[in-house]
């Protein structure tokens, strides 16, 4: 049991070293663009809320 629990190990860290990790910038740019993106799709989404809303009051309500 040892020895599979020292072999995982070794080869998550063989693994780990062939990954290319993004730079700081690179991290900052996407997460940038995750935030722009989701705002840009709450405003979105936000906005047909607010007309279809405001479409069914007008329908149902007056």
């Amino acid at each position: 049991m040892m020895e599979k629990l020292k072999r995982y190990f070794k080869d998550v860290k063989i693994e780990m070293a062939k990954v290319k990790w993004p730079t700081k910038s690179q991290s900052i740019n996407y997460t940038l663009a995750v935030i722009g993106v989701s705002i840009a799709t709450a405003a979105f989404l936000g906005a047909l809320d607010y007309f279809f809303s405001g479409g069914l009051n007008f329908f149902l309500f007056k």
